[in-house]
């Protein structure tokens, strides 16, 4: 989710509507829609992230985002409503998991990749390197600059949640190489946004298949190791996924059960703006590991 202004009240799904509803009158009647975007959505998708219980967004949330299709709808180009629906979009779905509807979670991941895309494709640089051949698309991500960061690691990432969502179909693989250029060239202009994530990305990425099948676990390794030290391991995600990919294929059993209590042991009141993220780092490591002896 974004680092953007926040609400410290929760929203139920009634709100979610009401909130809704309200900002399609304002921007009906008033010439001030992007600032109505700026101080109304950006606080409610943040406020997402803040909640403790995905079964609680995965109700909640379906109204914000026809809200945000049907504005886009009229706006196709603006990139603070494209941000917002990736961003949007990305967490649903994989709250979905969570809450136990994979079968769902597919379909959202395919809005974000939507969303993404297009965050790219405005881009100046990116705007027709994107289909092109991969060194085309590394000339054209040379010409990204630090100001664009946001859209660039943003845009990534919902292609990203997409690929995940098809479970290694040959179509999603594809994308990998190029989704790979955009982390890389995040790296380079600010590898500490967002807690790091994009070291996260290719962390897993290198580390997602045994050294014999072509992983790279040592590089997979350098990049948990500063995903974590960039998030001062209070971003969870980091220590569940190390512990899934890396730990788990190099049969790393203490590495694996460490990486995965101390997420159990971290309280989420200490960090607010990343709980809904936590919790559901918290409920798949105690999930891994009931599982431990499946895997050592």
């Amino acid at each position: 989710m974004p680092i953007s202004p926040v609400i410290n009240r929760s929203l139920n799904p009634a709100q979610f509507i009401q909130t809704g509803l309200l900002l399609v009158l304002l921007l009906s009647i008033s010439g001030c829609g992007q600032m109505m975007i700026n101080s109304l959505m950006k606080p409610t998708i943040d406020n997402l992230q803040r909640q403790s219980d995905p079964e609680l967004v995965c109700e909640g949330a379906p109204a914000f985002l026809l809200m945000l299709d049907s504005l886009i709808v009229s706006r196709p180009d603006d990139s603070s409503l494209l941000l917002s629906a990736t961003q949007a979009y990305a967490a649903y779905s994989l709250a979905l998991e969570e809450c136990g509807r994979p079968q769902r979670a597919g379909g959202l991941a395919a809005k974000a990749k939507v969303y993404g895309l297009a965050l790219l494709d405005g881009l100046p640089t990116l705007a027709t390197a994107r289909t092109g051949s991969l060194t085309e698309f590394k000339q054209a991500l040379a010409g990204v600059k630090q100001n664009d960061v946001e859209v660039l690691f943003w845009g990534g990432y919902g292609w990203a949640v997409w690929v995940r969502s098809q479970h290694g179909s040959p179509a999603s693989l594809i994308s990998l190489p190029k989704i790979e250029q955009i982390m890389l060239r995040t790296l380079e202009l600010d590898e500490h946004f967002y807690y790091g994530t994009a070291h996260l990305f290719l962390a897993g990425y290198y580390g997602s298949r045994p050294q014999l099948l072509g992983g790279e676990p040592e590089k997979s390794r350098y990049h948990f190791e500063r995903a974590l030290a960039i998030s001062n391991r209070q971003f969870l995600p980091v220590q569940v996924a190390y512990a899934e990919s890396y730990a788990r294929l190099s049969l790393d059993r203490d590495l694996f059960e460490n990486l995965l209590r101390e997420v159990m042991d971290f309280p989420l009141e200490s960090r607010p703006e990343l709980t809904l993220s936590n919790q559901i780092a918290k409920q798949r490591a105690e999930r891994l590991l009931d599982e431990a002896d499946l895997y050592f």
